[in-house]
């Protein structure tokens, strides 16, 4: 099988558990790329975020960020940009906001947060992300939903922080039956995602394997978390890190090293050493 489409999640995966990129990892990823092997950086960070992650490789990779609601190698040229519309916010704010959490609203170019009283141990912390001439601002307000009136928005998808499990739970129900147009993704750490229907990592990669012609069976993913089982089962190939929870490995066709142990690394150079480069199979004749 000849493999055209590398989909790495960020965090704990391409990353350390420092939040640094080892120089093997960095290598063996461009090692791939020079194969003619089409990279692309998966995640749940905005736009932004996961740019300065994607310039300390040496390649220019796609990236499918904001739970794959936005796709592509620039801001400027999206391939895929999903929203929660402006009025579906409005509502989901108002309801939201009768709870204690933390609301993030993300859109590519910017967020909106409520200020809120919780651990500091669960707060998202505010910060600004400097790419080229963009700027990706955090901001903060007091009342989500009056600040909408004046200036609506229609964000990628919603991060949720609650300060009790129940409430997490609670929600989870409430915006499942109220809300249809959307989907629910829950996460550790008392946190919820929304995203519009539909919308997940894999549904943004599969989006981009459709852009670059590149069949499902394809492409091999390689992640660590729960969000990241759909893309991993889904695959021509899946991997899961040594450090995944045991459902994402159950899923996996193989488990390679942990992300400390340089495990995208060491799973690249075993498996790609095998795979020609794409433009030599091509001349060959030997691609279907």
């Amino acid at each position: 099988m000849v493999y055209r489409l590398l989909a790495i999640n960020i965090d704990g995966t391409l990353l350390q558990s420092n939040g640094r990129l080892n120089k093997s990892t960095k290598e063996a990823i461009d090692y791939v790329h020079q194969k003619g092997v089409h990279v692309a950086l998966v995640t749940s960070r905005n736009y932004h975020s996961a740019k300065k992650a994607a310039k300390a490789l040496k390649i220019n990779p796609m990236i499918v960020a904001q739970q794959g609601a936005f796709v592509g190698a620039s801001i400027e040229k999206p391939i895929l940009v999903k929203r929660i519309s402006e009025e579906l916010t409005v509502e989901l704010v108002q309801m939201l906001e009768k709870t204690t959490c933390q609301i993030l609203l993300i859109h590519e170019k910017y967020s909106l947060g409520n200020r809120v009283n919780l651990p500091e141990n669960l707060l998202g912390k505010t910060v600004m992300y400097l790419n080229d001439q963009n700027i990706y601002a955090q901001n903060y307000v007091d009342d989500i939903s009056e600040e909408l009136i004046d200036k609506p928005m229609a964000p990628t998808k919603i991060d949720i922080i609650f300060s009790e499990q129940s409430d997490q739970t609670d929600m989870l129900k409430l915006i499942k039956d109220m809300f249809p147009e959307v989907d629910v993704i829950l996460h550790p750490g008392y946190k919820l995602t929304v995203v519009p229907k539909g919308v997940s990592k894999w549904s943004g990669v599969l989006y981009l394997a459709d852009h670059l012609k590149v069949k499902r069976s394809e492409i091999v993913s390689i992640g660590d978390g729960l969000d990241d089982m759909e893309m991993i089962a889904g695959s021509g190939l899946g991997v899961a890190m040594g450090n995944a929870d045991q459902e994402v490995k159950k899923v996996a066709k193989w488990v390679t090293r942990s992300n400390d142990e340089h495990g995208v690394a060491y799973m690249l150079r075993e498996f790609f050493r095998k795979q020609h480069p794409i433009e030599f199979l091509q001349k060959m004749n030997m691609l279907k």
